[in-house]
C-alpha cells in the first residue's frame, strides 16, 4: 500500500454556536427566579446595563436631548476618519427609549406605605425552640450548658447524632449528668425530640399520650419491619393475639411521626413556587400572562455611555470600540430576554388551547400530548419547545403544575381515541379510594374494571401507576 501527502479542498456544512446563540438557549430555559440571578450577574458585568427607572428616565432623556442640542451648536465636527470607522445610526437605535418595542408602562406615583405588620418574623428553627424551652425548664447553669450542647448535636429531623457518653466525654462530666439533661430534653415538645432510634422515638411518644399498651410497646421494639410489611397475621399467631389487635396497633403507630423535628422551620427549604405563568379564566376565555414583571428586571441602556457612541465626541477608537462591544452584549441579552417571554407565552397560550378540558374538569380529562404536536402548531424546532418548558410551572385553575405535566403518554380505549396516563392514574386513585377495604382489590381485578370502561391497560401497567402513585399493595391495604 502507497503512503503519501497531499493535499485536498472539500467543502463541508458545520453548526457553529456563537457566544450569543448559547447564551439565548441558556436564558429560554432559566426559570424566573433563575433569571432574575442571572441578570443580576450580567448587571456587574457589563456597565452599559441598567435597571430601567421609567419616570426618572424620562426626565433624563429630556436633559440629555437639550445638552446634545447645546453642544452641536457649540462644538465642531468629530475627526471625519473616526466617523467613517464606526458610521453607525445610534440615533435611530436609541429613538426607541424601550430598547426593544416595549412600551413603557406608567408606574403608581402614590408610594406604598408600609408597616411593621407587613413583614412576617422567620419562623422559629427547632434548635430555637428547644433552646427556648430549656430557658423555661428547672435546670441550673451547669445544667444549661449541657442542654446547649445536647440541643446543637440534634439534627433537623429530632434525632440525636451523638451519644451520652461521648457528649460526657467531650464536656469533661459525668455521664449521668449528660442523661439527666437529657431526659428533661425528652419531655419537650415535638414529643419524640432528642431520641437515638426510632424505637426510643416512637416509645416517647407513647408515654408523652399515657397510653400504657404492653403489645404496642412490644410491636415497637421488635416487629416494626413485619408491621411495615404488612405481615399481620403472621404476627398475631406469632404474639398469640387476634388480628384485629395487630391491626388497632398499627392505627395507633399510624398517628406517630417517624421524624418530629421536621415540621420546624430550616433555612435550606424551599417551601414555595413561583409560576412562570399564571392562567386566569376571565368570562369564558383563558388567559395566559407571563409571571416575569415581578421577578425580571427590566433593563435598559445606561444613558452616560450612549454619549461616547453619539456624534460629535473626540473620545478615542479603543474607548468606542470597547463600549460598541458592551453594546452589542446589552443589545442581545435584551432581546434574548424578550424572546424567551414571546417563546414562552406562545407555548403556554398552545398549551391552554390544547387542555381546555383539564382547565374546566380537572385531571381525569388531560390529553396525551407530545413535543412535536406543539412544535408544529407553535411553529418552533422540538427541542426550543423542551427548553421553553424545562424548570418551570404553571398556575392554573386546577392548581400549579409543571410545565412538563401536559407532555404525557397516552392508551387507547375502546373509542379509537387514547386516555392520558395522568387520566388513569386519577381515575385508579379514585378506584382505590372507594374499594372496601376488607376486600381490597388486586392488580388484575383493577386492569378488568379499566377494560370493562373501555381502557385497555395490563397488570403490570397497574401495578408501575400504582407504585408511582404511592399505593400499597393490597396485603398492606386490607382491614380485619
Amino acid at each position: 500500500m502507497r503512503m503519501g501527502f497531499g493535499l485536498n479542498v472539500e467543502q463541508t456544512q458545520k453548526l457553529i454556536m456563537t457566544p450569543e446563540l448559547r447564551q439565548a438557549i441558556t436564558i429560554l430555559q432559566l426559570s424566573s427566579l433563575e433569571l432574575e440571578n442571572y441578570i443580576d450577574q450580567q448587571l456587574e458585568e457589563n456597565p452599559l446595563l441598567e435597571l430601567r427607572d421609567d419616570q426618572p428616565e424620562i426626565q433624563n432623556e429630556s436633559t440629555e436631548t437639550k445638552e446634545t442640542e447645546e453642544t452641536k451648536e457649540t462644538e465642531e465636527p468629530a475627526d471625519k476618519e473616526q466617523g467613517e470607522e464606526y458610521d453607525i445610526d445610534w440615533k435611530e437605535y436609541f429613538h426607541d427609549s424601550s430598547d426593544i418595542g416595549i412600551p413603557r408602562q406608567e408606574r403608581n406615583r402614590d408610594k406604598e406605605n408600609y408597616t411593621f405588620e407587613s413583614f412576617v418574623s422567620q419562623p422559629p428553627t427547632l434548635g430555637d425552640h428547644l433552646s427556648f424551652q430549656l430557658q423555661m425548664a428547672d435546670v441550673d447553669d451547669k445544667g444549661m450548658d449541657i442542654g446547649e450542647y445536647v440541643i446543637g448535636n440534634i439534627d433537623r429531623n429530632g434525632y440525636l447524632q451523638v451519644s451520652p457518653e461521648d457528649m460526657a466525654e467531650h464536656l469533661l462530666v459525668p455521664v449521668s449528668e449528660v442523661l439527666d439533661v437529657l431526659e428533661v430534653i425528652h419531655s419537650f415538645d415535638p414529643p419524640g425530640v432528642g431520641a437515638c432510634t426510632l424505637q426510643e422515638c416512637l416509645i416517647l411518644q407513647v408515654q408523652h399520650m399515657e397510653l400504657k399498651d404492653e403489645l404496642l410497646e412490644q410491636v415497637i421494639n421488635r416487629h416494626l419491619i413485619d408491621i411495615a410489611k404488612g405481615k399481620y397475621t403472621q404476627m398475631a399467631q406469632l404474639l398469640g393475639v387476634a388480628v384485629q389487635e395487630i391491626q388497632r396497633v398499627a392505627d395507633v403507630l399510624k398517628t406517630l411521626d417517624p421524624k418530629p423535628g421536621r415540621n420546624f422551620y430550616s433555612p435550606n427549604d424551599n417551601r414555595y413556587i413561583t409560576p412562570d405563568v399564571v392562567v386566569e379564566k376571565v368570562d369564558d376565555e383563558y388567559i395566559v400572562l407571563v409571571n416575569d414583571s415581578s421577578y425580571t428586571p427590566r433593563l435598559t441602556i445606561n444613558s452616560t455611555y450612549r454619549a461616547v457612541l453619539g456624534e460629535g465626541n473626540s473620545h478615542d477608537s479603543k474607548t468606542k470600540r470597547f463600549v460598541e462591544s458592551k453594546l452589542n452584549a446589552a443589545t442581545w441579552l435584551i432581546r434574548s430576554i424578550e424572546q424567551r417571554r414571546l417563546t414562552l407565552y406562545k407555548v403556554a397560550n398552545c398549551l391552554v388551547d390544547l387542555q381546555k378540558e383539564f382547565l374546566e374538569h380537572g385531571v381525569k380529562h388531560l390529553k396525551p400530548l407530545n413535543l412535536r404536536k406543539v412544535a408544529e402548531i407553535v411553529d418552533l424546532h422540538e427541542s426550543t419547545v423542551s427548553r421553553a418548558t424545562s424548570n418551570k410551572y404553571i398556575q392554573t385553575p386546577q392548581g400549579v403544575f409543571e410545565m412538563k405535566f401536559f407532555f404525557s403518554s397516552g392508551l387507547d380505549n375502546a373509542s379509537g381515541g387514547m386516555v392520558s396516563a395522568q387520566s388513569i392514574k386519577k381515575m385508579l386513585q379514585e378506584l382505590i379510594d372507594s374499594e372496601d377495604s376488607s376486600k381490597p382489590l388486586n392488580d388484575q381485578r383493577i386492569s378488568e374494571i379499566f377494560a370493562a370502561k373501555g381502557t385497555k391497560i395490563s397488570r403490570r401497567t397497574v401495578a408501575k401507576y400504582r407504585d408511582e402513585l404511592g399505593i400499597p399493595p393490597i396485603r398492606k391495604r386490607k382491614r380485619y
